[in-house]
């Protein structure tokens, strides 16, 4: 399958869209979307966008960075992206077109 994989980088927890963290509301935003899976981690040290440094300190876990990893079809990506924009909070992302699909047989539920 063709599509994209999206990372998407918030680098202050502390943020809360509708009483949700934010990597809450990333991840209840994609589900909304039809993407069914994400991979969230989460960064010891990161410089954002704006050269500010963040790290995970014991009295600072708030301003630990996240990074959140979908892959997904280009309309879904599109619908996350757009309601994501509309939240209010700053984030940052890459977006890289890929090929992607399950290998191997499906396992028992």
């Amino acid at each position: 399958m063709q599509g994209s994989q999206l990372t998407i980088y918030a680098a202050n927890q502390s943020h809360r869209v509708r009483h949700l963290s934010v990597v809450d509301w990333i991840l209840e935003e994609a589900r909304s979307s039809d993407i069914h899976g994400a991979t969230v981690v989460e960064v010891a040290e990161g410089v954002d966008h704006k050269g500010k440094y963040h790290a995970a300190r014991f009295f600072e876990l708030a301003e630990q960075s996240v990074a959140v990893t979908l892959i997904a079809g280009d309309a879904q990506i599109d619908n996350l992206l757009d309601k994501l924009n509309g939240g209010g909070v700053p984030l940052f992302y890459t977006r890289t077109r890929i090929e992607y699909a399950t290998l191997g047989t499906k396992a028992a539920d």
